[in-house]
């Protein structure tokens, strides 16, 4: 084997670890916490089946790279919930210090690619970059509709914290995705605060 070769397997070895960081986010159905390396799967699947909600100057191609990488990082720094209480100053210094050494792990220029391609999406300035930020926002909201509403329970996550976390990244890149979710997110938390008002009762 090559230098180069041992490198690569190297790096792809270490990205199985993926697979065992868990996310505060569950299944649609329900039934478990799922792993970073599937939602990483099921976000490039979003932004693959809803290419035709990105601005003309979006490449889908970078976009699916962006997202590949974009949670590699999670291997070391962990998952950060998107409604926990999280020093977001202290989680960016372990991402970064974590992209630093997964990265370093690949050969010199595959190295160098990938950690532009992964400090692209953090920093979400490129189309490309706003157009994979608001997939990354998306999938969560969808499952949780569906599952009655997982995560927004546990973290007590209000309307207003979904349109501040969720709807300015979603309406950044995919305006027509936030026009189309955000009456499906009012009539979950209408309907779950009648539920609750009848349970005070």
């Amino acid at each position: 084997m090559t230098a180069r070769l041992e490198a690569q397997i190297a790096f792809l070895r270490e990205a199985d670890k993926l697979k065992t960081v868990l996310r505060a986010s569950r299944l649609i159905d329900g039934s478990r916490r799922e792993n970073s390396a599937e939602h990483s799967w099921h976000i490039m699947l979003y932004a693959l089946v809803l290419a035709d909600q990105a601005g003309p100057e979006v490449r889908i191609d970078r976009v699916l790279r962006m997202l590949l990488l974009h949670d590699l990082v999670e291997i070391d720094a962990g998952d950060a919930p998107i409604h926990g209480q999280v020093d977001h100053a202290a989680m960016a210094a372990k991402e970064q210090a974590a992209a630093d050494r997964l990265f370093a792990l690949l050969p010199g220029d595959q190295a160098e690619a990938f950690r532009a391609l992964w400090d692209e999406f953090e920093a979400a300035k490129t189309p490309d970059a706003v157009f994979a930020k608001s997939i990354d926002r998306l999938q969560t909201p969808v499952a949780n509709l569906v599952n009655g509403g997982g995560t927004w329970t546990d973290y007590q996550v209000t309307l207003d914290q979904l349109d501040d976390r969720i709807g300015i990244p979603v309406r950044r890149g995919a305006p027509d995705v936030w026009r189309w979710l955000r009456p499906h997110l009012a009539a979950f938390f209408k309907t779950a605060g009648a539920s609750d008002r009848q349970a005070d009762m």
